[in-house]
């Protein structure tokens, strides 16, 4: 039993609910972010958490908070797409061949160490301040951290289930769906949630400097206007937006993804 589990299953002995420590942890933040801010007495620099809260509610009643929001994940959504289906399959490729490691290990490893910033403006300058050159940069700097997290996940693959796979003859497609992808699935939920979290930050620079909308757009206009409160009340916005996809949607899906590792133990 891992060490995760067997917290979770001491806190429902306990009586406690898992979701408790989390929501403890998030009002200490606040509370000390509170607390600062009226030590410090500056609002124009450090907001207090209330007048924060008025900005994102008043955002939200209007509108433009939906909107702005929704441009973002539309691009988040795209580009994860993009880049988990690219890197997924350059990953299994590079895992399985070890010839083509040899000779695009070197690129990998190259586009892992270029800056996010350098890839955005060439895009911007060579394709143009449009959506597919937004989707493309942002999706550019994802696909190299996938395709290394499957290539390691490929490596890894028992080689009793290969063998037996090429005992009974099995297809393909066959040996990918029943063999490979259900092991590879563990892998493949961390590199969406690792990504997850590198593409909506990506994303929101995209829009920093090339977008007309979008949170990065926002954080953009309220940046030159010198607003910090906007500026928190957006960042917060949408921080609040990624922790709901990432505990409703990832988490589940990467323990339904671990399942079969638990039940070996």
């Amino acid at each position: 039993m891992s060490m995760t589990r067997a917290i979770f299953s001491a806190r429902r002995a306990a009586g406690v609910p898992v979701w408790l420590p989390a929501l403890a942890s998030v009002a200490a933040i606040v509370l000390g972010w509170a607390v600062l801010a009226v030590l410090v007495d500056t609002p124009r620099t450090l907001p207090a958490p209330w007048t924060v809260a008025r900005l994102i509610w008043r955002a939200a009643v209007s509108g433009d908070l939906w909107f702005q929001t929704g441009m973002t994940l539309f691009r988040v959504a795209a580009s994860f797409v993009l880049a988990m289906g690219v890197g997924a399959v350059i990953g299994l490729w590079l895992g399985r061949s070890a010839k083509a490691d040899a000779w695009l290990n070197p690129i990998l490893v190259m586009t892992l160490n270029i800056p996010a910033l350098v890839v955005i403006v060439l895009c911007y300058i060579w394709i143009g301040l449009n959506e597919v050159a937004a989707i493309m940069a942002v999706a550019i700097n994802k696909i190299p951290l996938v395709a290394v997290i499957m290539r390691d996940g490929t490596r890894a693959l028992r080689p009793d289930l290969d063998d037996m796979a090429r005992a009974y003859h099995m297809r393909p497609l066959d040996r990918l769906r029943h063999v490979i992808l259900p092991q590879l699935a563990p892998h493949f939920a961390s590199a969406a949630r690792v990504g997850i979290a590198l593409i909506w930050k990506i994303v929101l620079v995209v829009e920093f400097l090339g977008r007309s909308n979008g949170v990065g757009f926002k954080l953009h206009m309220y940046f030159q206007m010198f607003d910090v409160a906007q500026v928190m009340a957006w960042s917060l916005s949408f921080v609040i937006v990624m922790l709901t996809i990432d505990y409703v949607i990832l988490r589940p899906w990467e323990r339904r993804a671990n399942r079969w590792r638990r039940d070996e133990n």
